[in-house]
């Protein structure tokens, strides 16, 4: 009994050993299997999620690739309508250059002989001199029908008015008829134009209480207006050479005209915002303007009062340089002097038209003593008068003449 109870108490151990063996054993094993279950399962969850945006990527191209398929489809459409535009404009060049090509074989079927072109030289050298001819005819028109027999002799006295306006500016009365209207234009650029009915009503102390308002359809430039015959003649403002003709009475521009060669340099150096000097004498309506291509000399054009055409256009040999102002009378033009300081003014230099009067047989003319120097003069045929505008200061000068015994004689 003993060796019995010895083999069992030793082998109760060993089963109880072995026991616990095969639970250890058995509780392993099952937490190995939901480990790998749970790797597996987030493994799936991945390939799942990796498959939905596959499917949005793929959704994505498509989309793109069916709007870029839009897009050129378009773009095709929009080229076979220019490639039948461009054969049409193709086929519409062939045809005028077939054209041209006609009318180039017709031209050189017709070129003519080189007598036939001697010829056409001859007429048109015939043409030149009959042009010519007729614009001395035109020069000789003006010296005979309008003949002047007066010279300026002496500026006798000055006779200041009032004092009105900027210091710049003009003032004048209309020439034509019996006309007693006073007009002044203040400034050197501006679209006003005060009317009066006299010379009295001008010399009143107030500026315009008596002035009737006229508002011009555009400004002027510079000095150098006239009113003749109802009509305001002036430099029109922003342009080089326009010459506007305004109705004073409906303030309406009836015509216009651009004079060639003029504008590019100030008529008068000592007033260098004035580039067209207009003037009224005993032959009618004139501008006075300066040449650089002649030495900066003045040039003196006659226009139709009516039509602004241009009659004849003479270069004298008076300088621009040290000018303050000019004006005509009976067609000889006076060219007044001074200095950039202000002082006396004196005529040095003279032009004649008619070629009876010359600079170097005249004696220096001089102007009475007064302020500074003049912005504008303008000579009134009726009055023999002078109207200036002396530093804000309206001024008259009283001129007197003499018959000039050549141009009585011819």
């Amino acid at each position: 009994m003993s060796l019995l109870e010895d083999s069992l108490s030793r082998l109760v151990p060993v089963l109880l050993s072995l026991c616990l063996t095969l639970g250890s054993v058995q509780s392993q094993g099952s937490s190995q299997d939901a480990f790998i279950l749970q790797y597996l399962e987030r493994r799936l969850s991945q390939m799942e999620e990796r498959l939905s945006q596959c499917e949005q990527s793929t959704s994505s191209v498509t989309q793109k690739t069916y709007d870029l398929s839009s897009e050129v489809r378009t773009y095709l459409s929009s080229l076979s309508v220019l490639r039948s535009e461009v054969r049409t404009q193709v086929d519409g060049v062939s045809v005028r250059v077939d054209r041209m090509e006609r009318e180039l074989e017709y031209l050189e079927n017709k070129m003519p002989t080189q007598s036939d072109i001697e010829m056409e030289e001859a007429l048109l050298e015939q043409q030149i001199k009959a042009a010519e001819l007729d614009q001395l005819k035109k020069k000789a028109k003006i010296i005979v029908e309008n003949d002047c027999s007066t010279a300026l002799t002496q500026i006798k006295s000055l006779k200041i008015v009032k004092k009105a306006g900027d210091t710049h500016g003009s003032w004048f009365k209309d020439p034509s008829g019996q006309s007693a209207k006073v007009y002044l234009l203040s400034g050197v650029r501006n679209d006003t134009l005060l009317e009066y009915v006299s010379l009295q009503s001008f010399s009143e102390r107030t500026t315009s209480s008596s002035a009737k308002v006229v508002k011009l359809p555009s400004h002027w430039q510079g000095t150098g207006h006239v009113v003749y015959n109802g009509f305001l003649y002036y430099h029109k403002a922003d342009t080089p050479n326009q010459i506007l003709k305004v109705d004073l009475s409906n303030s309406t521009v009836v015509d216009n005209t651009l004079l060639q060669g003029a504008g590019r340099l100030p008529v008068y150096s000592l007033n260098p915002d004035t580039y067209l000097d207009l003037a009224v004498d005993e032959l009618g309506l004139w501008v006075i303007h300066a040449d650089p291509e002649y030495g900066g000399n003045l040039v003196i054009t006659k226009l139709d009062k009516v039509s602004l055409a241009v009659e004849y256009t003479w270069d004298t040999q008076c300088r621009s340089h040290d000018a303050e102002g000019a004006f005509l009378i009976c067609g000889t033009l006076y060219v007044v002097y001074n200095t950039r300081y202000g002082g006396r003014s004196t005529i040095q230099c003279l032009y004649d038209i008619h070629d009876t009067i010359h600079s170097n047989e005249s004696p220096v003319l001089f102007f009475p003593k007064r302020y500074t120097s003049h912005s504008s003069i303008h000579y009134h045929p009726g009055d023999k008068q002078l109207y200036a505008w002396d530093d804000g200061y309206q001024t008259i000068y009283r001129v007197e003449t003499r018959r000039n015994v050549q141009v009585a004689a011819e």
